[in-house]
């Protein structure tokens, strides 16, 4: 009997061994360059190493595909474990009940208290739960040439929006120089979005009644605002028609003072220009001593329908954990997560100062544009495009523009609504 006990002793144990040997997670990439796979598969790695048994399968989807072929793998019963979730699809999946809560893994985490009021905010932006820990943000704030601004004889970088135009004024008066690099082209919705919320003191698209926000007055003076920089001569003309590249070299070639982009356009400027030439500051306030700041992120999600939750959360945790996060920020160009991140010598610099006083300050409140809106793809890179460059030629006024854009808006929000 003894022998036979024993006999299924040791069966038992080589059968636990063989399942935890067997314990295989999939982690979907969906926003995939080459260096950035690299960067996550060294930090997978060292998660296998330190979790003998566990292996993790990473799959990368190239982005201009990604969102279809991950829906149709979860269709088709091929879920992952853990995914890289964007912000524009974190409700669609967890409005679905497709992602697990994290709450009480983030209470318990040994990190979670260092995540920022920021972070947990977004993590939590689908209903008041948080579905993800975001890996960083693409937040907007200023970048100033500090030359040019001496040049013209600016004291200070501007604080409020006042200061700015007339800081804006006064380099555009250089020969060849211009105060704000526009961005009229693709892509420039968020400065139209950022400086009617500033003007009319609120981050909100929509009032209780469901009526979209944009063509109140606040809101139509905040148009007017770029309207009249471009109109006044503070942009270069052609920046009716200027995209992310086109701005960016229009700053880092000395042709604007101004330029107001995301932690991923500091990259191409810092390679082009002196540190000591230029610096990042907080996007000016408006006349409500508040701004809205366009904020985007993307981040680590588990889907509830694993089989290994404990192992997913592990890998959840050491992706995110304080020395992960910032060397997986620095190679994708955006802001850490964790407080205290802005005492590390690689962001306790003018470079960086903008962004971290923006997420540290309730004075800026970032702006989450509707994207979860059926139409906003179609607003965004088609309507508001084409009208909003309209605007700037004066062949519309801001209230036109508003109320174009507000009858769109209002129209697609009743759609959303009423699929809730």
């Amino acid at each position: 009997m003894r022998k036979i006990v024993l006999g299924l002793t040791a069966v038992a144990t080589l059968m636990a061994s063989s399942a935890l040997a067997d314990t295989k997670l999939k982690l979907v990439e969906v926003i995939t360059s080459p260096a950035r796979t690299e960067t996550l598969k060294a930090m997978v790695a060292d998660y296998e190493k330190s979790n003998p048994g566990v292996t993790v399968e990473i799959v990368s989807l190239p982005w201009g595909q990604a969102f279809e072929k991950l829906a149709t793998m979860v269709a088709g019963g091929d879920v992952p474990d853990v995914v890289e979730m964007p912000d524009k699809w974190q409700a669609l999946y967890a409005g679905a009940g497709k992602l697990a809560n994290l709450e009480d893994n983030i209470k318990n985490w040994k990190h979670g208290a260092t995540l920022g009021e920021k972070t947990l905010a977004m993590a939590r932006q689908a209903g008041g739960t948080a579905y993800s820990i975001p890996y960083g943000f693409y937040l907007r704030a200023m970048f100033y040439n500090k030359k040019l601004l001496k040049e013209a004889g600016v004291a200070k970088p501007p604080v409020t929006t006042a200061e700015f135009k007339e800081a804006a004024a006064k380099v555009s008066k250089l020969d060849g120089k211009y105060g704000y690099c526009l961005r009229g082209g693709g892509g420039g919705l968020n400065a139209w979005m950022m400086s009617a919320a500033a003007m009319n003191g609120s981050g909100k698209f929509f009032d209780d009644a469901g009526k979209a926000t944009i063509n109140q007055p606040g809101s139509v003076k905040g148009l007017q605002y770029l309207m009249d920089l471009y109109k006044d001569g503070s942009a270069p003309k052609d920046s009716v028609n200027w995209g992310f590249n086109e701005i960016v070299a229009g700053f880092y070639s000395g042709t604007c003072a101004f330029l107001d982009q995301d932690p991923d356009a500091l990259i191409a400027i810092a390679e082009r220009m002196p540190a000591e030439d230029f610096a990042v500051i907080p996007m000016p306030v408006g006349p409500a001593g508040k701004a809205y700041p366009t904020i985007g992120f993307a981040g680590w999600s588990i889907f509830e329908t694993t089989k290994h939750k404990s192992e997913s959360w592990a890998l959840l945790a050491h992706l995110s954990d304080p020395e992960n996060n910032k060397t997986w920020a620095r190679k994708v160009g955006v802001l850490p997560i964790h407080t205290g991140a802005e005492q590390d010598p690689y962001y306790k610099t003018e470079q960086f100062a903008g962004w971290f006083t923006e997420l540290n300050s309730s004075k800026y409140q970032p702006l989450i544009l509707p994207s979860y809106l059926e139409g906003f793809g179609y607003f965004a890179s088609t309507l508001a495009l084409e009208s909003s460059q309209q605007a700037l030629l004066g062949e519309i006024s801001a209230q036109e523009l508003a109320d174009k854009w507000a009858e769109f808006l209002t129209a697609e929000y009743a759609k959303w609504k009423a699929k809730q």
